[in-house]
């Protein structure tokens, strides 16, 4: 079993537009591993997840998953992997247990195997119940549990999942996180995760890497991570967004060493001593009398991380000076 994946010096540019999408990336994820790839829309991180899994190739570099060359060994990689994308195909008229099963057919298993193996991964992801009616009628978190046993017909070493629980309910979600929590641990898959919810990777990662605009800007597990920035977080809230630019420019200009980053109605003030800080905060916004409606002091979260090292606003927008 090798459950490893090393990647060094990749780079995807696409012709169209002459587009540089991944920048010279090099990482590696350990066997039994579980590793979570962060970063804005844009960033490179569904472009190297389709290079990882051979649905397109690199323009330079080196990828090797499962001890597979991407390029020159594409279906020994395959037979190692399991791949979920956000969008699966499914036939929507065959019912949850025919699916699998079909699937189990498409890997060389006989009948009465490919039925028994159909049937464990059912158990495994809470469809039993439903396996009888048709795909269609399934809601998404039941899609998506289906998505994990497709997956898992074939017993692979390492399993890509692209934003696997976007949408869910808190309910299925949670679920989904159980499963794969257990399949790391217990059967010792290594997990190759994408996710757009923080929190997600901070409960289920051991370690996490931040791309942006297609180069890797943070690698560590998610407590290192936050221990980077060592720094007191003070979020401050403005009666008045329209004041928000202003307002960072004079934090900005009249407080040495910290960042200060814009998000919506918010400021956010990266700071040393955050309890004295605070206070020189407030005084220097009351000088222009620019009214606030909350300040409050934390410590950083993997969320308060990942606005930093991108600087991007929820809608994209870069916010941070440099």
């Amino acid at each position: 079993m090798n459950g490893r994946i090393e990647v060094e010096n990749l780079t995807k540019t696409f012709k169209k537009g002459n587009v540089q999408a991944v920048k010279d990336v090099s990482f590696q994820v350990e066997e039994g591993e579980f590793f979570a790839f962060l970063g804005p829309n844009g960033a490179g991180k569904s472009t190297t997840v389709q290079i990882l899994t051979t649905l397109i190739n690199a323009s330079s570099g080196k990828v090797e998953v499962a001890g597979y060359d991407v390029i020159g060994e594409p279906e020994h990689v395959r037979r190692h992997i399991g791949v979920a994308l956000q969008e699966t195909g499914v036939d929507p008229d065959l019912t949850g247990r025919e699916m699998v099963e079909l699937q189990a057919f498409i890997f060389g298993f006989g009948k009465e195997e490919g039925k028994r193996r159909a049937q464990e991964l059912l158990d495994i992801v809470d469809l039993s119940e439903a396996s009888e009616r048709r795909i269609g009628g399934y809601s998404g978190g039941m899609r998506r549990r289906l998505d994990l046993a497709l997956t898992l017909v074939n017993e692979p070493n390492i399993l890509f999942l692209d934003e696997p629980t976007t949408g869910l309910d808190p309910s299925s979600r949670a679920a989904i996180w159980k499963e794969l929590r257990r399949l790391n641990k217990e059967k010792g898959t290594t997990i190759f995760l994408t996710t757009q919810y923080l929190e997600e990777a901070d409960s289920l990662a051991d370690r996490i890497g931040i791309i942006n605009k297609g180069e890797i800007v943070a690698m560590g597990s998610p407590k290192d991570l936050k221990s980077e920035i060592g720094q007191d977080l003070i979020t401050i809230t403005l009666k008045d967004r329209d004041v928000i630019e202003h307002s960072v420019n004079l934090i900005r200009t009249q407080m040495e060493g910290v960042d200060v980053l814009a998000q919506q109605e918010k400021i956010l003030v990266y700071v040393e001593e955050g309890t004295r800080q605070l206070l020189e905060v407030v005084r220097i916004l009351d000088t222009e009398d620019i009214g606030i409606v909350d300040i409050q002091l934390s410590s950083p979260t993997l969320d308060d991380i990942f606005l930093k090292l991108t600087s991007e606003t929820k809608e994209g927008v870069k916010s941070r000076g440099e």
